[in-house]
């Protein structure tokens, strides 16, 4: 009773603070929690009538069995992990190079023009894309050929719609990385850069023992965050691939929208999205519980 009443206090007197949190409490029950009670769908057999019959695990069975469904999973692998390693190493890279820039409007510039790609959706990139890679009218491809070489099929070809794939992610992306390495170099110690310098350590030997070695918690809080959304990946993946790259696109994500929405097997599309989700959540826990052994505090 007596936790009743304070609650009903707090209530009363903090309510316009609750009724700016009302919208989002809302949100996250409709489209978050809600959602959750059709996991059962995963366990059931179920068509377009609704739920016809209980089949318990069969359908994670066909799962472990499908060749589809394993291709997706290893596809997901390769282009996160790939996405991660070579996002943050652009990042990186790219922050410690506007760090050096002197000019303030050079840098403010160069700074600007790299942030400008993250605001865009994955559609307009997608667009931007094809339009520079067509095979008839993409400048990329007009100007091999005035080169003399051969048309490339960047955007249906096996071989070229990964490096494509990395291309559009470190254009779009790796201009917003910069932000929290560029905040984590300026808080590098002048002095230990001075006296560095002093001793006869070159741009080179600064950077590798002293910036990088500084600034290493932030890479492994950055590193965290990209892990625990390694099984996430469609929209940047949906927008760009076709049916004759599924080989090398077809992710966790993109596969179930596919089995579910087109192919109308939601209780297998279900199925496959709570084995994404349990990865996910597996993958968050991991990656927390490695936070606090190497930074002494969670990122959850």
């Amino acid at each position: 009773m007596a936790t009743t009443a304070v609650l009903a206090a707090r209530l009363r007197r903090f309510w316009p603070f609750y009724l700016f949190i009302l919208p989002g409490l809302v949100y996250f029950a409709v489209f978050h929690y809600w959602p959750m009670y059709g996991i059962r769908i995963a366990f059931y057999d179920y068509g377009y009538f609704g739920i016809k019959r209980f089949i318990g695990l069969a359908n994670f069975r066909e799962l472990f069995r499908s060749v589809y469904f394993a291709r997706a999973f290893r596809n997901t692998i390769i282009i996160s992990g790939g996405q991660t390693l070579l996002g943050i190493t652009a990042a990186i890279v790219l922050s410690l190079l506007l760090n050096e820039v002197r000019g303030t409007a050079l840098k403010r510039t160069v700074q600007t023009v790299v942030y400008l790609p993250h605001f865009l959706s994955w559609v307009v990139v997608a667009a931007i894309f094809t339009l520079l890679l067509s095979v008839r009218t993409g400048v990329v491809n007009i100007a091999i050929r005035a080169l003399g070489g051969q048309t490339v099929r960047f955007l249906t070809s096996p071989a070229w719609w990964r490096p494509v794939y990395f291309l559009c992610v470190l254009w779009k992306e790796t201009g917003w990385g910069t932000v929290v390495f560029l905040a984590a170099l300026a808080g590098v110690d002048p002095q230990l850069i001075d006296s560095a310098w002093i001793d006869g350590a070159g741009r080179l030997q600064q950077t590798r023992y002293i910036t990088l070695p500084t600034i290493a918690p932030i890479i492994v809080v950055v590193a965290m965050l990209h892990l625990a959304q390694f099984f996430t990946l469609f929209t940047s993946v949906f927008v760009l691939y076709n049916p004759l790259v599924y080989e090398v696109s077809d992710v966790l994500g993109t596969f179930v929208y596919r089995k579910g929405i087109q192919g109308g097997d939601f209780d297998f599309a279900t199925a496959v999205g709570l084995f994404r989700s349990t990865l996910s959540l597996v993958m968050v826990l991991g990656v927390n519980t490695l936070s606090w052994r190497v930074r002494g505090e969670g990122v959850l």
